[in-house]
């Protein structure tokens, strides 16, 4: 759809639309309150949000709409298990730089920088973890603050027994099964 006053759509934008609005209408308990006409007009007004939202859909993170406790609305990776794109990724270019063998191809936040996208902290995680369950099988990178960055570790969640753990790890290491899930602003 281009309605009066958009930008031209191309078709991979059009197409990222219309599983945007299948994904928000099947999902409703996500972004309670919310009505698709408003939302689909701020996205058709910004292509570079769109292009960032075809991102993280093509790396596997499903993203969808939420609407956050303060009451802001962000899009952010809601795949059932971590993003199959953004795996095997050590935490960032430090760590990426001091590993002597086996280097990852990237960090999560040198990725996210490329996306466009913030990496999701702690508490973002498990606002997430509230409305569903994720990561049962994978576990995520979490933004580390500087100060546990600075000794070397960064933090990383998953969902076990129904309940959520948050872990650290060298932010050198990488895992096949641990990616980052990302969000943006809308």
């Amino acid at each position: 759809m281009t309605s009066k006053g958009s930008l031209k759509m191309t078709t991979e934008r059009q197409q990222q639309l219309n599983i945007l609005k299948d994904r928000f209408l099947i999902h409703m308990y996500r972004h309670p309150s919310s009505s698709w006409e408003e939302i689909e007009e701020k996205l058709v007004k910004n292509e570079q949000l769109i292009d960032t939202l075809i991102l993280m859909e093509q790396t596997g993170g499903e993203p969808d709409l939420v609407k956050t406790p303060d009451g802001s609305y962000i899009y952010v990776d809601l795949s059932k298990e971590s993003p199959k794109g953004r795996r095997s990724l050590c935490y960032d270019r430090e760590a990426l730089n001091s590993r002597k063998e086996h280097k990852p191809v990237s960090s999560v936040m040198d990725m996210a920088s490329e996306m466009g996208v913030w990496v999701v902290d702690e508490k973002l995680y498990y606002f997430l973890q509230s409305i569903e369950s994720l990561d049962l099988k994978t576990s995520s990178w979490l933004l580390t603050p500087k100060e546990f960055r600075a000794l070397g570790g960064a933090l990383n969640a998953e969902k076990r027994y129904d309940r959520v753990f948050t872990f650290h790890n060298g932010a050198d290491s990488y895992y096949a099964s641990r990616g980052f899930r990302a969000y943006i602003k809308l």
